[in-house]
């Protein structure tokens, strides 16, 4: 991967309105990832910076060191109505950065002060750090932590997803917030065509999803935006030519035949079936003004 720089960001803004996702609005402290996952649909934000959604992506890292007091104040707008937030949509919010910026702990902080609903999405084990803060964000206004594990095949983890945690090690830290009473699940994408959507390795995430505490499972196929279809495909060639034609097949623009879809999602709904997990949402909570500090 190379040598990684970190460049310091002053950010005007940190809740950014999103369309099209499960979720309204989100918060990412950092921008690029050394996760380096090939398949990544955040890769062409660092075109936008006259940078490369290829080795930039991942070894120039943009951290928002004054994250948390923009956050702060956005929060305290009249117009803000504590409508729930995702932590880390585009790039991993427990990426090795956070180690030395602190910045995710310190905006789980004000949300936690703030008593407003948080989600996160990491493939990172680091969060694990994070335990007091994440309780207390529970207790206050309601914490779902999504644990990307998009297979647990190790080769095929190895190949797509270079500078991530092994995903037995992401199951490990997810089964200890589970036991610590946190809602906690797995995001099961991108299912890759050709290479984690068989049947067998489809049954092994599941199943690991479920012994390890997941709540909920919610799995999706591989998107190729214009941006970083160039890279996905250079990387298919590289360690899996055999798959092209396949890709060439199922990706005429972004996304694959909705019968694809269609047949994925009722495979893992049969193996959700199996093992007997039921999806089990968060209710949402709502705390009394006197609960927060500087409303």
């Amino acid at each position: 991967m190379g040598r990684v720089e970190y460049r310091e960001l002053i950010c005007k803004s940190i809740i950014n309105r999103v369309y099209g996702m499960p979720f309204q609005w989100s918060i990412n402290p950092y921008r690029g990832c050394v996760h380096g996952c090939h398949y990544c649909y955040a890769r062409g934000t660092h075109t936008y910076l006259d940078l490369g959604a290829g080795r930039d992506f991942s070894t120039i890292i943009f951290a928002k060191v004054n994250a948390p007091d923009v956050l702060y104040r956005e929060l305290r707008r009249p117009a803000w109505h504590r409508d729930p937030v995702s932590l880390g949509s585009a790039t991993d919010p427990y990426q090795p950065a956070e180690a030395r910026f602190r910045i995710t702990r310190r905006l789980l902080e004000v949300l936690a002060d703030y008593g407003n609903p948080t989600s996160i999405v990491t493939k990172g084990t680091l969060i694990l750090r994070d335990r007091d803060v994440l309780a207390d964000l529970e207790q206050r206004a309601g914490c779902t932590v999504c644990f990307s594990v998009p297979t647990v095949d190790r080769a095929i983890w190895r190949a797509s997803e270079p500078g991530t945690a092994p995903p037995a090690q992401r199951l490990r830290a997810m089964a200890q917030l589970a036991a610590a009473g946190l809602h906690v699940g797995v995001l099961a994408m991108p299912i890759l065509p050709g290479l984690s959507d068989t049947p067998e390795r489809l049954d092994e995430t599941v199943r690991a999803a479920v012994e390890h505490g997941a709540s909920f499972l919610w799995p999706d196929l591989l998107h190729l935006g214009s941006l970083e279809r160039d890279h996905y495909l250079s990387f298919l060639e590289r360690e899996y030519p055999a798959l092209l034609p396949l890709h060439q097949r199922l990706y005429p623009g972004k996304y694959p035949p909705r019968a694809v879809a269609t047949h994925l999602e009722a495979t893992i709904a049969e193996l959700k079936a199996r093992y007997g997990l039921v999806d089990r949402e968060r209710p949402e909570r709502r705390p009394h003004q006197e609960q927060l500090p500087f409303t």
